[in-house]
């Protein structure tokens, strides 16, 4: 069986510790690989070799640090199929999905191309007499990761590419459930040569977590995971003098007005609530329809194609949505519905029982939807992030709103309609991060920050994009003036222009 090593100082390394952890494949929960858990010592040892390195690669000019970044994109591009038949066999999600989940990661990789404009400070001459000042953004130095097992290629793509191109060195520690992806995007970094020891990738658990929190050489932690985890990592980051961005849980609504396209909502919805079996922090949960009308035809037409979802194997070419990550996951989500209907909600389809013939090992639902479920129900409170819709009617607008705006969670959320002037005030009034209008999973692009608000993201700097340099850099400012333009005895008072 395959052993998963980590990836310290340009090299392959098998972790001394005595505790491990099979890996398995969710589509079929055969055990394919071990994970060994890293100990405190060797994340110490990691971070040592990468503070030897920032010291040369914090001063490595800008563009010839991205020069690296450019043949990176270029073997992401090339390798494409193989890391995501890697996502796809330790994940469960289908190969279209791996795909186009390292798709978003790798046009992070781009915007970090561009990274020596975003590094530019500002100069001013003649502040004073004969005084000059200028600012610039400075790597911080170590800085770490840890990720989700939802997207072992995207999110920490979210954070490496921006970070070592603005010069810091990188410590990976991903998800111990799907660890293959990573180690392959590691041999294609060290392949488009940049130096030893600026990437590094440590595999383990709450140790690990625990130690990379606590060590002083690590300047700045980004989490990306389940809330009570995010704040924990915050709490314990920050309490040490680190900066961190922990982004956590969701609960996302998308409002279905009376004016809306129901065959396009439908659409949206199916996507949103039941790709990737709804393991996505930006997945659709909840559908908030207006009135009754516009409820019973949302539902009305939602069921028949729930039933019908194809569900499979990654292999399965057809399939849309494969089994969720491990067993005790699907026992979890199982348990919510059977919540959902002890607490009175209105089981539609109900997706327990799938089973799929020569996989019967495998952690399978099928699609489940509810309706008139209750903000008071435990299946509308809680992130169940698995193949679950909620429908949650609003007899208003006003209604709607509230409910979103009353959730502990504000990660994102969508409107459906053709009213301009609801969808701009939607935007306005929704005290929620990421904001789709007619876009279901309002993701942004690569140039934007990703971040939701309340008990979404703890910390003052959402992933990636312009958020993502200022949260990996800090600012420098300079006061100069020469000799020859200082005046001759002490100067007592606080200096200013006269």
């Amino acid at each position: 069986m395959t052993i998963i090593t980590n990836a310290i100082g340009g090299q392959k390394v098998v972790s001394t510790s005595s505790r491990s952890q099979p890996v398995f494949n969710p589509a079929t929960g055969e055990a394919i690989a071990t994970l060994p858990l890293s100990t405190a010592a060797e994340v110490d040892a990691c971070v040592a070799v990468a503070k030897k390195a920032a010291i040369s690669w914090g001063t490595t000019p800008p563009l010839k640090r991205v020069r690296h970044m450019f043949k990176f994109k270029q073997l992401l591009d090339e390798h494409a199929d193989e890391i995501a038949r890697a996502i796809s066999r330790e994940h469960g999600k289908t190969h279209a999905d791996a795909l186009g989940e390292l798709s978003r990661g790798i046009e992070v990789v781009d915007f970090a191309c561009g990274i020596p404009n975003l590094l530019k400070g500002e100069f001013s001459r003649n502040v004073g007499p004969d005084i000059d000042s200028w600012s610039d953004r400075q790597p911080l130095g170590v800085v770490a990761g840890i990720t989700p097992f939802n997207f072992p290629a995207m999110v920490p793509m979210w954070m490496y590419p921006v970070a070592i191109a603005a010069g810091n060195t990188f410590i990976l520690k991903p998800s111990e459930r799907d660890p293959s992806a990573p180690m392959i995007v590691w041999d294609l970094f060290q392949e488009a040569g940049f130096p030893d020891g600026v990437f590094n990738i440590i595999h383990g658990d709450k140790e690990v977590v625990d130690a990379l929190l606590d060590h002083p050489d690590v300047k700045a932690v980004s989490f990306v995971g389940s809330t009570p985890i995010a704040e924990y990592v915050y709490s314990r980051g920050t309490s040490k003098g680190k900066r961190v961005q922990a982004l956590g849980g969701a609960k996302n609504h998308m409002i279905v007005m009376p004016d809306a396209d129901i065959d396009k909502a439908v659409d949206a919805l199916m996507g949103a609530g039941y790709g990737s079996a709804g393991e996505r922090c930006m997945a659709i949960s909840v559908a908030v329809p207006i009135g009754e009308k516009t409820a019973n035809s949302l539902v009305e037409a939602l069921a028949p194609k729930v039933r019908a979802l194809k569900i499979g194997p990654s292999t399965d070419a057809d399939a849309e949505m494969g089994p969720v990550i491990t067993a005790d996951a699907k026992r979890k989500i199982s348990g919510l519905i059977d919540q959902g209907v002890s607490e009175g909600a209105d089981l539609v389809v109900d997706g327990r029982g799938f089973s799929l013939q020569g996989y019967e090992n495998g952690y399978f639902l099928g699609g489940t939807l509810f309706d008139k479920v209750t903000k008071d129900m435990t299946i509308y409170k809680q992130e169940i992030f698995g193949p679950v819709l909620s429908v949650l009617r609003a007899q208003s607008y006003d209604e709607a709103v509230d409910l979103i705006n009353n959730h502990e969670y504000g990660n994102g959320t969508a409107i459906f309609t053709r009213d301009g002037d609801a969808a701009r005030a939607f935007a306005d009034r929704i005290e929620v991060g990421m904001v789709g209008i007619n876009v279901p999973l309002p993701v942004p692009v690569a140039y934007h920050s990703f971040g939701g608000w309340k008990r979404s993201l703890f910390g003052d700097h959402h992933i990636y994009g312009p958020e993502g340099v200022r949260f990996y850099t800090r600012m420098k400012t300079v006061t100069s003036r020469w000799l020859t333009g200082i005046r001759s005895g002490a100067e007592f008072n606080f200096p200013s222009v006269k």
